[in-house]
Order: structure tokens, then sequence, then C-alpha cells
């Protein structure tokens, strides 16, 4: 969980629940328990004894019960802290909500494909859009790549490259995504670095202006994005926003998805040829039993090519071999 929430929490037959809590909660306990203090122990902020429990909070963030009646005083400060992340949260993402008179002006919407495949890369699009373009974009059927099928998507991609509107696109492979992954990378941090990397690109093409604003298509919190982007010294572009299901809304984040996707059913047909076999979209059973073919055929090491090598698949796929 983030930062704020319970990250560890157990409990013992001797009355005792240790939790970490923010540092702002702990200042708030000990000022509640106050006329209830003691003399806390060494690196401790404060000590109370109140209702038969022994309060102990430490600069570390730990917050300590022992006692009787443990579980109720425990939980009613572990109720407000989940509030608080809710509240802040909640505040956060109004913040980057994007504003409605942004759909209809000049802007910047970036989107991702095959995050949710098993085999093939994730490829990732942002697209510049002008106000005057997007009656255009409309009427020759832009939308969500989604409920769109792999031909339609094709098609349409090639007429929007044809139009030559601002895009960039950037594909991540498997090689690379796994070993991204085995350097303890999340999913959701090549996804930002990539969304991060694809506005970039299209900022830096000529007459492409941001001022009205750049839409990303939400796939986790706005801090969370955040704060993969300064793990890695970047920050974040003026003028961004965040949403869900972006592309149901904004012409630019829906241009992108085609792009990508089209980019993602490209390099799967590559990879099929490469393999001489079919591969499949999506995380299915079936995906499991090709898996377990292609490592049958051409050994174990193949998945890191064509495949996401962490997904559950894989075991799957490996279990799935060993019976057979």
């Amino acid at each position: 969980l983030g930062n704020g929430y319970i990250y560890h929490l157990w409990s013992d037959k001797m009355g005792q629940i240790s939790a970490n809590f923010s540092l702002e909660m702990i200042e708030t306990m000990k000022q509640f328990y106050q006329e209830e203090s003691e003399n806390p122990p060494q690196g401790a902020l404060f000590r109370a004894r109140k209702n038969g429990v022994v309060i102990t909070g430490y600069k570390s963030g730990k917050v300590l019960f022992q006692g009787a009646n443990v579980e109720s005083e425990f939980a009613k400060w572990e109720k407000q802290q989940v509030n608080r992340q809710r509240t802040s949260r909640s505040k956060t993402e109004s913040k980057f909500a994007p504003p409605e008179s942004l759909f209809s002006q000049n802007h910047i919407g970036s989107d991702e494909s095959g995050s949710g495949d098993s085999f093939g890369p994730i490829t990732a699009c942002a697209v510049y859009v002008e106000a005057g373009q997007i009656e255009q974009l409309r009427e020759i059927g832009i939308q969500d790549s989604k409920a769109l099928s792999d031909r339609k998507v094709k098609q349409l991609a090639k007429q929007l490259l044809d139009l030559h509107i601002p895009y960039s696109l950037i594909v991540l492979r498997n090689e690379r995504y796994n070993e991204l992954q085995r350097q303890g990378w999340t999913q959701a941090k090549m996804k930002t670095m990539l969304h991060h990397a694809v506005i970039e690109k299209v900022m830096e093409k000529r007459n492409v202006t941001t001022k009205k604003g750049i839409l990303i298509d939400q796939f986790c919190p706005s801090d969370v994005f955040i704060n993969y982007l300064t793990q890695e010294n970047k920050l974040l572009f003026d003028h961004t926003y965040f949403m869900t299901k972006a592309e149901d809304y904004s012409i630019a984040v829906a241009a992108a998805s085609i792009i990508a996707r089209a980019s993602s059913l490209k390099e799967l047909d590559e990879l099929s040829q490469f393999v001489g076999v079919d591969l499949l979209k999506g995380a299915s059973a079936e995906v499991d039993r090709l898996a377990a073919q292609m490592m049958g055929e051409k050994g174990e090491s193949i998945l890191n090519k064509i495949a996401k090598i962490h997904f559950a698949n894989t075991k799957k796929a490996k279990k799935y071999l060993a019976k057979n």
C-alpha cells in the first residue's frame, strides 16, 4: 500500500499489534494521549497508557499497541489513517482532473497497448491534435481502439499517419521489459516512463504547443506516477492531466490508443513469424498451453524474447509442460 497506509500488521497472544503510520498521524496520537503520556523509550516520540493499552510511537513511523484492549484502540487509529489517505488522494486526483474545455482544444493525448498481454511488448504513443482537426478525426472513425476490430485499428492507424499528425511511438520489447522487471521495476513504472518519453518527443516537434494541456490515460494514481518520474530524475510536464477511460473523451488519446495498438499488433505478428506459431493476445489458459508448447519446442529461454516472464502464465505453462 502507499505511504501512510498500514504496511505490516501482526498480533500475538500477549495482545500486541505493530503497524506503520504517517508521522503526521503519530503527532496527532501524541497530542491525543498527552494527559496519559509516560517517559518514552529511546527512539520513540511518545508513550502513553490508556484503557489498559500501552501505545508507543516511534520516529521510524512504527506504532506499538500492547495490552488487553489492543484491537479496539488500534482500530480507531487505523480508520483515521485510511480516511486521511482517501481524502488526501481525492484532493490530489481532483487537482489533475482535466477541464472539460480541454477536449475541444489543442492538446496532447497519450495511451499504451499490450500491458495485459502475456505475449508481445508494450507500445506507448502520444499524439498532438489541434482543435480544427477534432471533427475531421471523429468523421473518419477515431475512437477507443478497444471498441474496434484489429483490421479497423490498422486501417485507422494508416489514415492517421497519412494526415501527418504529430505523434511519437515507443516499443518496449520483451527482452528489455524482462530486464527492467528483474531490476525491480513494476509495470506501472515502465508505463510511466514510456508515457513521459513519448510526450516529450511530441513536444519537441515543430508547431506543437502544450499550453492547453496534456492528457494521460490513467493507469495508476497521479502521485504514484509523479513518484516514479522523481525516481528517474524527471518532472511532470506543466498542464498535465490524468483521466481513466480518457479515450472516450479526448480524440488525441483515442488516436494515440489506435496507433499504439496497431504497433502492438504488428509486433505480435512479427514475433509469431519468428516462432512459426500465431501468438495469442491476453493471458488466458490457451496462452498457458501455447507458452508450454514454445518452451517444449525451443527451450525456456524463448519466453524472454516473446513474453512477459513474470506473468502467472509462465508458471502455469511450466506446470502444464511438466504434466505432459
